[in-house]
């Protein structure tokens, strides 16, 4: 535990070093080069030209985005759009290199999980004047709204919501059935079904787990969901190492080559979805993004997609999961431009193109209203339950800077310790804690 709070603080000190760097960067922006460094301020432009646009999840949505950027450039003639695609697990990084050095985009796909830390380095155009005055107003979910709002810092808006994940218990129909096993409805049911369709002789598995890049949220999100406890906050003191949190976390992570293969250690999302696509496994977490890769893989009638399964009383308890967005960066030299690209991307149209694409909840309403959400039902579930408010939500800290380094750099290595018996839970969620108290404190006091 020494190497983890010492390893937490450098970080914490290199990340004030940062936010005082990125202050002074603003406050001297007047002679500023125009390299795309956190302290230029861009300039309006004629609303023509060339604009550069990141895609904040490469490889996975790409094709999409062209067909959208086909679709602009064929209404907006005037306007060019330069696709780059970055991988989802490598943006930040790209982001805060570029903040320091140069070359951002003029917009951007960012997501709540690290917005804050973004927009703490004054890298980020305040978006509510041109939102105001557009036809855009009053046809995003507000909740979505309020949550790009809220991950920013609170004050501003710094993105534009394009769509909501939500965590989704993918199960295979057909094996279920074969099993004469009840929907994992509940998390008796799903417990007793990870253990009845294991056959790891025959390399059957009940389950398969995140344990690799990006393991932290899922895991707290089966935590929570079992605990039932629907705060991420207690006063000033973090829930997550609460008994009830141990106890819910340390029952799941048993599950770990019981009923679940022991690649899954290792495993990110896209190998995990690629083992659960191909092979003989029962149950997965994951989120709505991964229904077409089901599709493909298995035929629509062999898998479901269900909400968090529900506590014994009813009760369903999920984390939040960021809404994904497109920030306008403040070094864009044709923000004009770079708005006319945001506000078709968060069309009606554009809109239901890309969450129909990847099976996600749309920000813009009147896309929720389109036949392909009726249809995909486990889309339809998750929107269903959010806005009916059946789901207990647990807010996660986005608008910590702090939030994404701590929930990978530090956690995700040591989740990876309890997973193989090298750390116990409660030691593991201790440590979480400590550093999440921490950089509660420090947010708050910057806040004055």
């Amino acid at each position: 535990m020494t190497s983890s709070r010492t390893s937490s603080g450098r970080r914490r000190t290199a990340a004030a070093l940062a936010l005082s760097a990125a202050f002074a960067l603003t406050v001297t922006a007047c002679g500023d080069d125009g390299s795309g460094a956190a302290g230029d301020k861009g300039s309006e432009g004629s609303g023509k030209g060339e604009i550069t646009f990141w895609d904040n999840n490469g490889g996975v949505r790409t094709d999409v985005w062209k067909d959208i950027i086909a679709d602009f450039e064929k209404a907006h003639p005037d306007i060019k759009v330069t696709y780059v695609g970055v991988p989802a697990e490598s943006v930040q990084s790209k982001y805060d290199t570029a903040i320091q050095g140069g070359g951002l985009p003029d917009v951007g796909g960012v997501g709540a999980a690290y917005l804050a830390e973004v927009a703490a380095q004054g890298a980020l155009e305040p978006l509510d004047k041109r939102l105001d005055g557009d036809p855009l107003k009053g046809k995003l979910n507000a909740s979505m709204v309020d949550s790009v709002r809220s991950a920013g810092g609170g004050d501003q808006l710094y993105s534009i919501p394009l769509s909501a994940n939500n965590g989704t218990l993918w199960y295979r129909t057909d094996l279920f059935k074969a099993a004469g096993l009840d929907a994992p409805t509940t998390w008796d049911k799903f417990y007793k079904a990870a253990d009845k369709l294991t056959d790891s002789g025959k390399n059957r598995f009940g389950f398969t787990m995140r344990g690799g890049e990006g393991s932290i949220a899922p895991a707290l999100d089966a935590m929570y969901g079992q605990s039932g406890i629907t705060s991420f906050w207690d006063g000033d003191k973090t829930t997550v190492n609460d008994p009830k949190n141990v106890a819910a976390l340390e029952k799941y992570l048993a599950l770990y080559k019981k009923d679940t293969p022991s690649a899954d250690v290792n495993n990110d999302f896209k190998k995990m979805v690629a083992q659960w696509d191909s092979g003989q496994i029962g149950m997965m977490s994951h989120n709505l993004g991964s229904y077409q890769d089901h599709l493909k893989a298995l035929g629509a009638a062999k898998f479901r997609g269900l909400p968090n399964p529900t506590l014994a009383d009813g009760t369903r308890v999920q984390v939040s999961n960021p809404v994904d967005g497109l920030g306008m960066f403040k070094s864009s030299k044709n923000k004009a431009a770079a708005w006319t690209f945001i506000e078709f991307a968060a069309s009606h149209a554009s809109a239901s193109k890309w969450n129909s694409s990847a099976g996600q909840i749309p920000a813009n309403t009147e896309a929720m209203g389109d036949d392909w959400v009726q249809k995909s039902e486990a889309t339809k579930l998750a929107a269903d339950a959010l806005n009916d408010h059946t789901i207990k939500i647990v807010q996660l800290p986005y608008y910590l800077p702090d939030w994404n380094t701590i929930s990978k750099a530090d956690n995700e290595p040591n989740l990876q310790k309890v997973m193989l018996g090298k750390m116990s839970t409660k030691d593991f969620l201790d440590g979480l804690a400590e550093q999440l108290n921490k950089a509660q404190a420090e947010w708050k006091e910057q806040k004055g």
